[in-house]
Formats: C-alpha cells, structure tokens, sequence
C-alpha cells in the first residue's frame, strides 16, 4: 500500500513538473520580431499652399478736364456731306455765347446745310456729343465723335454730315483741279472763262502750272490778268505777271471762293 501511494506521487510529481515546463516556456518564448527597416517607398510632398494676390481696388480714370474738351474744339473744322462734295468751314471759338461757345460760319454754308443758318454756338454734352446750338441755346445738330478730329452726325432732310478738323480733311493736288473754270459773281453768271494747265510756267517753279485766260472776260479779271496758278494748303491761288494773288477756297467738288469773303463773293466753277 505504501509503495503504491509512492508511485502515485511520482507520477503527479512528474506531470506537474511537464506543466510547469510549458508555463516557463510560454513565458520565455522571445516577442515576435518586427520590421524595423526603413520604407523604400517615396514620400508624397505637400504641396505649397496656394496663396492668392492682394486684392486691389479698381482705379478709376481720372475725369477729363472740361477746359481740355473746350481746347481740342478751338479751330478750324470742314463740314461737308458724305459724299463730300458740299463743303463749308466752322471755325470753333471758347467765347461764351447762347449757352455754350461762339460759332463762326462761311456765309455759303446755309445754301449748302440750310439747317446751319440758325446756328450760332457749340457745346459738349456730359457724353462728348457735340451739339450746335441756335441764339436761344436749342441744338440744330447733334454729332457724335466716331474717332478723333471726326464727328459725324445724320437730319433726314440733309443726310449724313461730317465734321473733321481742318488740319485732317483731305487736301487737293493739282492734278485735281486742272481743266476748264469759269469765274463768276455772287450771282452765279460767268465773267472769264480760264483753263488751268498742267504744264510748268517756268523752270523754277515745278509747283507752278500756266493759266490761260479765254477772251470775253470781264475788266475785273483782266485788270488782275492771272498768268499762272498753284496750290497752296489746300487753297487754290491765281497769280499775275505783277506778283499779285487772288486765293481760293473749297465750298463743294466744283465750286471755290475767293477769299477774303464779300458780300459779292468771286467764284471759280468748274465746267
């Protein structure tokens, strides 16, 4: 019996010490190892952050000056219809009068515009629209700037009008004005009828072409006996053997007057 008892303390003796061996080894199994090597992977990079322009205030440009507006006007300007074969000049003054600034007008303009008869001053509107104004300050005729030095305006009983200053309408050579002429009085009826050549009056002077005088003509023109002719800015002039001139200017295609004007003005008609 005893021995027996002895036996089964030794086997417990043994299973206890197989477990108690396992215990121990589970507690000294080594962590599991785990990967420590840098990523061979590449880095994103952020990116800048998006920073946006000051905000800035609109600049405005600056008003215009009402004098400035009133001095690019001061001068001389060509008013004339589309097709620019009626022509009469403007001369733009800054005097003050009937609600805007004086405006000087060639007598012949009303037979050409009859609407320009009335008019007697100028102004600007807040838009550069330029109006022509009669004594009591009332517009006859409303232009519109379409470029600068040009205006251009429309009345169904006239058409289309343009007014550009002088300095940019267009200027004649002397192969436009050679041919035959007749000159006449305020009254329309001839006096000398004359042709401009295209042949040069004398070696020295290549800008200066002979004039033949037609027999008939009136002692007016005979007294001045023009013998050659020229252009000169845009003016037509006669010359005499004596050094004497008569200028002309445009009214329309065929018609020129003499200057200075007279109450009985001279023309030059073509023919």
């Amino acid at each position: 019996m005893a021995s027996r008892f002895r036996y089964v303390l030794i086997g417990l003796a043994a299973v206890s010490g197989l477990c108690g061996g396992m215990v121990i080894a589970q507690e000294t199994q080594p962590p599991s190892v785990q990967n420590t090597e840098p990523s061979t992977a590449p880095a994103q990079e952020s990116a800048p952050p998006i920073t946006e322009p000051p905000a800035t205030e609109p600049q405005n440009p600056a008003p215009q000056n009402p004098a400035d507006t009133v001095a690019s006007m001061v001068g001389a300007w060509e008013f004339s219809n589309a097709d620019h074969d009626k022509i009469c000049r403007f001369n733009f003054s800054a005097d003050a009068a009937a609600s805007g600034h004086r405006l000087d007008i060639d007598k012949n303009c009303a037979s050409l515009f009859p609407s320009t008869k009335d008019i007697a001053a100028w102004s600007l509107d807040n838009y550069g629209n330029l109006r022509l104004l009669d004594a009591g300050g009332n517009a006859v005729i409303e232009l519109t700037e379409v470029e600068g030095g040009m205006f251009d305006g429309f009345k169904p009983e006239e058409g289309r009008y343009v007014l550009q200053a002088a300095a940019g309408a267009p200027v004649h050579s002397a192969d436009d004005m050679v041919g035959d002429w007749a000159i006449a009085r305020g009254t329309g009826k001839p006096i000398c009828m004359l042709t401009l050549a295209n042949s040069a009056a004398g070696a020295g002077a290549a800008d200066v072409f002979v004039l033949k005088i037609k027999p008939g003509c009136d002692a007016l023109v005979t007294r001045f006996a023009p013998t050659s002719w020229r252009m000169d800015q845009g003016e037509l002039v006669l010359l005499s053997g004596r050094g004497q001139s008569w200028r002309f200017e445009e009214n329309d295609a065929n018609t020129w007057q003499r200057l200075p004007e007279t109450p009985d003005p001279v023309l030059l008609v073509r023919q």
